[in-house]
């Protein structure tokens, strides 16, 4: 809960100010999440600030709240390209990628369960950027991110918006920016890309892929393999 806190503080995503006339802030809660590993271990606990969004309301808290989201097709073209031009798929994680989308709209949301300021109990956040929860924010946070991708020199897919590509000096690079799954046939390009993305955003290399969407993915000489086994056995 304090590294969460720590990541909104870096990132200012808020400031605590007097509670605006007439409105009632956002409330907030804390959600737990322990993150497994391919034989069940947890490999990560994590805590995450989520906001109620379900107390917004249109045209106060939030306009617009659409964003793409993750297609099959998607999934086939990128491992399916990947295979077929003989490169391993990689993943990045981004630290709380809500938080680095920009908030448009006037957002108040109350203090965090447990954290409430002893100097200022009464006073609320208003938020720079997005929380988790709240309406727009994977609108904001892919706005930010397709920004940051075109601006990089690639170019957005034209069948999905989620997908793109780069192509430098007969190299080329493919990215899926929901999970950020990327991958390369230059090491250089795949390791410029890597080090891009951490200076931009707050980010930890995973390595190579291995699940996606409750998918597990097996890369090898002999191709790349998709199989549910996990998913499987906690379904039973």
């Amino acid at each position: 809960m304090h590294e969460e806190l720590e990541n909104f503080e870096r990132n200012h995503v808020w400031d605590l100010v007097e509670p605006p006339p007439n409105y009632r802030p956002i409330g907030n809660k804390w959600v737990f999440k322990n993150k497994q590993g391919e034989n069940g271990m947890v490999v990560r606990n994590k805590a995450r600030l989520v906001a109620q969004g379900f107390c917004q309301k249109k045209g106060i808290d939030y306009e617009e709240t659409f964003a793409p989201v993750a297609r099959l097709e998607a999934i086939r073209i990128l491992l399916a390209f990947a295979a077929s031009k003989g490169f391993k798929l990689q993943e990045m994680d981004v630290m709380s990628d809500f938080l680095n989308g920009f908030i448009e709209e006037e957002v108040h949301v109350r203090q965090p369960p447990g954290f409430e300021s002893a100097r200022f109990p009464d006073r609320v956040y208003k938020l720079r950027k997005t929380l988790y929860g709240l309406k727009q924010a994977p609108r904001a946070w892919y706005a930010r991110l397709k920004s940051f991708m075109l601006n990089s020199g690639f170019v957005m897919g034209s069948g999905d918006m989620t997908l793109f590509l780069l192509s430098r000096g007969g190299d080329t690079l493919i990215i899926y920016v929901d999970d950020i799954i990327f991958g390369g046939s230059s090491h250089a390009l795949v390791s410029s890309f890597a080090e891009q993305m951490s200076r931009e955003f707050e980010m930890s290399l995973m390595g190579e892929l291995q699940f996606f969407l409750r998918l597990q993915i097996k890369q090898g000489l002999e191709g790349t393999f998709v199989h549910q086994a996990k998913y499987t056995r906690d379904i039973l």
